[in-house]
């Protein structure tokens, strides 16, 4: 993948090795990834805690995935105008008002409140990503992407029993502390040691707000509807409002942004046969990725009297799901070489499968009473999500302006993020139908396990089929767009 030269520091401007960057870059990786899984341990706790609720409390986790939504693409447009590195410390900032709001909060409200401005803070992987093609070397680009890609399911992972551990055995609020206090830690070693990137200067002055309103708006609709139908049914007037609601804006939005000069995404680039089709893979795997991560979880602790559940504690749980994000760093520099040496096409193809054969391998081990076969299974899946992470956004960026490099890349991560949604309705839908009586309370049965890892293994090959049809780039012509005539980008005026 072409990459343009690291940007050159200005006299006293903070610098460091690569591979310093690329560490403390996947270290604010892992702390916004912290925040996904912090509250999964407390769920159960939420309306006690706070006197309300199942539902009320159920927004606790919805407000961190609708803020992540809207918040993700203009954070993407900002680092191509005002410089990636720059957003990447204002999008700590409400990530560490949210963690502290959390930390104070007595009730429901202000719970959700700073939940939300959490997930504004959730820009910060594809910034992070966007950011090393400016100031690593061409050479180390690579597996410096994949790394940081990784981070993501490294935070996810390392969440769950670190979470666990500090809820059993101290205040829950001990969690956002902490949190908090890594946030600062991250942008105190960025300002210190992370050079600052270049903004392009081909990129318009004005930021598209109508357009990022218009995107938010439908998406709020859209992921309303798909995470919180299952609660409010799939018939009702609220789910088919909001769901016809999204049909009517995202047209209306593209509309918009294709009649812009200055459009918040770009899509005429994102239209190209290389981004779009990663993009629809992204999605496929967001939805691979996270199916596993709802199964799981839930074998590891049904009761073992069900005849499949293991019945392990939270923190066991915790303890049995970690070694698969740890796998998915580990493996980072296996795709990376791989990416060098075949594409990264055959890195994402490589991947999807091996996610799919990680699911098609769980379904005779479902109910074998070994917390070790499903290890197995989420060892295998995640080495395949490590090496599909990793090539994603080389996909992205070898296709893209430079100018809109942490635009794309933010597009793409809210793809994933689509697809993480989907699988949880789907997936939430299929262990709702398919249940069993267990001292008159019904749980997922058997079988609907087994039909949710086998549809995590078909979405997985059907990801891999869209990775082997992705055309890529293989000439040299610029990325670049020509102007077009009627609207002169402000680089052409000021010439």
């Amino acid at each position: 993948m072409e990459s343009p030269p690291p940007a050159t520091a200005s006299p006293g401007a903070p610098t460091a090795h690569p591979g310093s960057i690329v560490g403390i870059l996947a270290f604010a990786g892992i702390v916004a990834a912290l925040t996904q899984t912090l509250v999964v341990p407390l769920i159960a706790q939420l309306p006690t805690l706070f006197d309300t609720s199942a539902s009320n409390a159920s927004w606790v986790i919805t407000a961190t995935l609708l803020a992540a939504a809207v918040s993700t693409p203009v954070a993407g447009r900002l680092g191509d105008m005002y410089g990636k590195r720059r957003m990447l410390l204002v999008s700590l900032v409400p990530l560490i008002l949210g963690s502290v709001v959390c930390a104070l909060s007595s009730s429901v409200i202000p719970m959700i409140a700073g939940r939300g401005l959490q997930g504004l803070g959730m820009g910060v992987v594809p910034l992070g990503i966007s950011l090393l093609r400016d100031v690593v070397p061409a050479e180390k680009l690579g597996p410096s992407i994949a790394i940081m890609s990784a981070s993501m399911g490294v935070g996810g992972a390392l969440g769950l029993p670190f979470a666990a551990a500090i809820a059993e055995n101290t205040s829950w609020r001990v969690l956002f502390w902490v949190v908090a206090v890594l946030a600062l830690a991250v942008g105190a070693l960025i300002l210190a040691l992370v050079p600052a990137d270049r903004p392009a200067t081909t990129v318009a002055g004005r930021f598209d707000l109508p357009g990022a309103i218009g995107l938010g708006a439908a998406l709020i609709a859209l992921l309303l509807a798909v995470s919180k139908g299952a609660d409010w049914g799939w018939a009702s007037a609220t789910t088919l409002t909001l769901f016809a609601t999204a049909l009517i804006l995202l047209p209306t939005w593209g509309w918009w942004e294709l009649r812009r000069r200055d459009p918040l995404v770009d899509l005429r680039v994102t239209a190209r046969p290389q981004v779009l089709m990663t993009n629809t893979a992204s999605v496929l795997v967001g939805f691979a990725m996270y199916a596993q991560s709802l199964v799981v979880p839930q074998l590891l602790q049904l009761p073992e009297a069900t005849g499949y559940g293991l019945g392990r504690s939270m923190l066991a749980m915790g303890l049995w799901m970690a070694p698969a994000g740890l796998m998915m760093m580990a493996m980072s520099p296996v795709g990376a070489k791989l990416s060098a040496a075949k594409g990264p096409k055959v890195t994402l193809a490589v991947g999807s499968l091996l996610i799919a054969a990680g699911y098609g391998l769980s379904v005779p081990l479902i109910g074998s009473g070994s917390p070790w076969s499903l290890l197995l299974v989420t060892l295998v899946c995640n080495s395949g999500v490590g090496f599909a992470y990793g090539a994603m956004p080389a996909l992205i960026m070898s296709a893209v302006p430079q100018s809109e490099t942490a635009s794309a890349n933010s597009f793409n991560a809210l793809m994933r993020s689509i697809g993480t949604s989907f699988a949880a309705a789907v997936i939430g839908v299929v262990l709702a139908r398919m249940t069993t009586d267990f001292g008159g309370f019904p749980l997922p049965s058997e079988n609907g396990f087994r039909v949710a890892m086998l549809i995590g293994c078909g979405v997985g090959l059907a990801a891999a089929l869209v990775a082997a049809l992705i055309p890529v780039r293989t000439t040299k012509a610029p990325l670049d767009p020509p102007a077009p005539t009627t609207a002169p980008t402000r680089a052409h005026q000021e010439a």
